[in-house]
């Protein structure tokens, strides 16, 4: 298919959306405070917004490319486990809050550096997405280090729980930026500012950021934790059960 390269890109910067928006949507009405269960709601949206116009322009490629009818419904829930190419961190449990707002912290600093590259794409319908996109981000952002702060150099229990977080997903994150064959963006070239700005953020909240270790990898290529095996049945169901339906 021609431009598959491009169209396997899109479709993980989708994933990676969808799946983590699906997970916080779990937060809706559990949050600690209503302040704060109407924040993890609305990244929630915005997640799963940007999903939508990265598989609308996915959907077009395709069609384009191999005279199919895709859309971003199509690609939404009628893929299988294997066909998904998030970050495995997207599709872990959410854990307490804790766990919940440090996978958000490491995954949004990633996401605003790669947008912030992505609007300088060849690719003028990426820029365009990764423009629009960057905004809702920058907010993610700067909300999500106030709390891992607030956490982190919170009471004893509250840095306990941080500390535990970081030792469960840390081993994730490298996944960031090991590149599969297909991506667009240099994601290796963004590690060392990652990596800053998460030590920056650490350093206000009295953490610490753990020494190297063996990074857990897969969910570019298809090859995913079980868990994710549990999100698509409940995300697909309506639309497997009653195919071709419509809001």
């Amino acid at each position: 298919m021609k431009n598959q390269h491009l169209i396997n890109s899109v479709l993980h910067i989708a994933d990676n959306a969808l799946i983590l928006g699906q997970r916080n949507a779990a937060w809706c009405a559990h949050g600690p405070i209503l302040e704060q269960d109407i924040a993890i709601t609305n990244i929630t949206l915005d997640l799963i917004g940007q999903a939508r116009n990265f598989y609308q322009y996915a959907a077009s490629l395709i069609n384009e490319a191999d005279n199919k009818n895709e859309t971003e419904d199509t690609l939404a829930f009628l893929r299988n486990e294997r066909d998904f190419k998030n970050l495995l961190i997207c599709e872990l449990p959410n854990g307490d809050w804790a766990q919940t707002i440090l996978r958000q912290f490491f995954f949004s600093t990633f996401q605003q550096l790669m947008y912030q590259k992505m609007m300088h794409s060849s690719d003028n319908q990426l820029a365009a997405i990764a423009a629009k996109s960057i905004k809702e981000t920058n907010y993610h952002v700067k909300w999500i280090s106030e709390w891992v702060i607030r956490l982190g150099d919170g009471t004893d229990e509250s840095n306990q729980r941080m500390k535990n977080a970081i030792e469960y997903l840390w081993n994730y994150t490298g996944e960031f930026f090991i590149a599969a064959d297909y991506e667009s963006i240099d994601v290796a070239g963004l590690k060392n500012e990652w990596l800053e700005k998460v030590k920056l953020v650490f350093d206000e909240a009295t953490l610490s950021i753990p020494e190297n270790k063996f990074m857990q990898t897969g969910g570019k290529t298809g090859v995913h934790t079980e868990h994710l095996g549990f999100i698509l049945p409940e995300m697909q169901s309506l639309q497997r059960n009653f195919p071709g339906v419509e809001w």
